[in-house]
């Protein structure tokens, strides 16, 4: 009798581990900002990843998704990521927002722990030679770094400007722009009067920062900063300095600013952010990001969010159809193997081909909605640069830089 009911539970497990292997799932983490300076992004950027673990569950591979707030701060945002690498045990976190955050959680929590970590939107330029990553190969983004960025502003500016100050978010991501712009600019016989940093904590006036940005009385100000800081300097530059001449980047890419300041206070006003190459794979995020949430918003990373996800799911696919287990390892041994050449392209929304493509053996390429998401030896992409306007109560794209020139 004991042997038949050993047998039996043998049976039951055998069936349930077959069954389970045919249904796998895996648990990927969002770091997103819903609250803090970078507020106004989170939830946009969030939907970028939920859209796209949706249409992996409907093409046959199923994504659990577990949503954590770093409150757009280091603390906050290590916190949560250790309950989602520690309680939830997630193989992939989408996130941070902020370098200020993604970097410290790296460090800390993702990279300690064997953790696949992929940011959507931080672009500080250390993040390409970060010291603890180094031989681990778990730190990714889809955003291009600062090194570009930096580069085209400075180049726009000083197309226009002789001199500029520059105020600033004191985290990674200020600085590191700040730094890149200003390397830029003066290159192209620009001078920077001013580098002006304020704390990552949203201040109810900024006059004392303003008062010292705007000494020298430059041609420019560079707002570098999170649209919840911006929008309160920017008003305080106007009626206090009966200061308008501003260069915006992709931190204050934003509808709030726009509302908080006064369409006619901006009109006009250019800034720089990362940019989609565009083509068909961005008109089929488009079309599905607005059946499932309503009309794309002029924000950025939400397309970043969308490819971060989209890479992890097809890795973690190939992974499953090489019969290995779905550990974090294993899906970011697959990672460039899914998302660089040579392969068929695959586009956003076409998991069920990619899914099919790799059951056969063959090898695939996504190209995302951000742009192509070639992981380079460090885990970093190339994408060309937006230069964007404040136009007519909205965000209108001027034109796209493929050619970034080196420092």
């Amino acid at each position: 009798m004991k042997r038949s009911i050993v047998f039996l539970s043998v049976l039951v497990f055998s069936c349930a581990f077959v069954s389970g292997a045919i249904a796998q799932e895996i648990k990927v983490g969002t770091l997103m900002s819903h609250t803090g300076p970078l507020k106004e992004f989170g939830p946009n950027i969030q939907n970028g990843v939920v859209l796209a673990a949706k249409q992996m569950g409907a093409a046959g591979f199923q994504v659990k998704l577990i949503h954590e707030d770093t409150e757009t701060a280091a603390i906050p945002g290590i916190n949560a990521a250790k309950k989602l690498v520690e309680v939830d045990r997630v193989v992939a976190i989408v996130g941070a927002l902020s370098s200020g955050v993604t970097m410290p959680v790296a460090e800390s929590v993702t990279i300690p722990n064997g953790v696949i970590l992929i940011s959507p939107a931080s672009t500080n330029p250390l993040m390409t030679i970060l010291p603890a990553d180094k031989g681990r190969d778990f730190l990714y983004r889809t955003c291009p770094s600062d090194a570009l960025q930096g580069v085209i502003a400075g180049k726009l500016c000083a197309s226009y400007n002789k001199t500029a100050s520059v105020l600033y978010v004191n985290n990674a991501y200020g600085q590191g722009l700040a730094e890149q712009f200003k390397a830029s600019f003066e290159k192209r016989q620009g001078k920077v009067l001013a580098m002006v940093p304020h704390d990552e904590k949203e201040a109810e006036s900024y006059t004392a920062e303003l008062r010292k940005a705007l000494a020298g009385k430059p041609d420019r100000l560079c707002a570098f900063s999170y649209p919840q800081h911006a929008k309160i300097y920017l008003k305080d530059a106007i009626e206090f300095f009966n200061y308008k001449r501003f260069l915006f980047c992709d931190g204050t890419k934003s509808l709030d600013i726009m509302k908080a300041i006064g369409a006619k206070n901006l009109e006009g006003q250019l800034g720089t952010v990362a940019a989609s190459p565009g083509g068909a794979a961005l008109v089929l995020f488009s079309a599905d990001y607005k059946a499932e949430f309503g009309e794309l918003p002029p924000l950025p990373y939400i397309t970043n969010a969308y490819d971060a996800m989209s890479v992890i799911g097809l890795a973690a696919y190939a992974a499953k159809v090489n019969g290995v287990p779905l550990t974090a390892k294993n899906i970011k041994d697959r990672l460039r193997v899914v998302a660089n050449p040579p392969g068929e392209i695959i586009n956003p929304g076409e998991f069920k081909k990619a899914f099919g493509l790799l059951e056969k053996g063959k090898k695939i390429n996504y190209e995302g909605a951000g742009g192509s998401v070639d992981f380079d030896e460090n885990g970093d992409v190339r994408t060309p640069i937006e230069i964007w306007k404040y136009s007519e109560g909205t965000i209108k794209t001027v034109r796209i830089e493929y050619d970034i020139p080196k420092l």
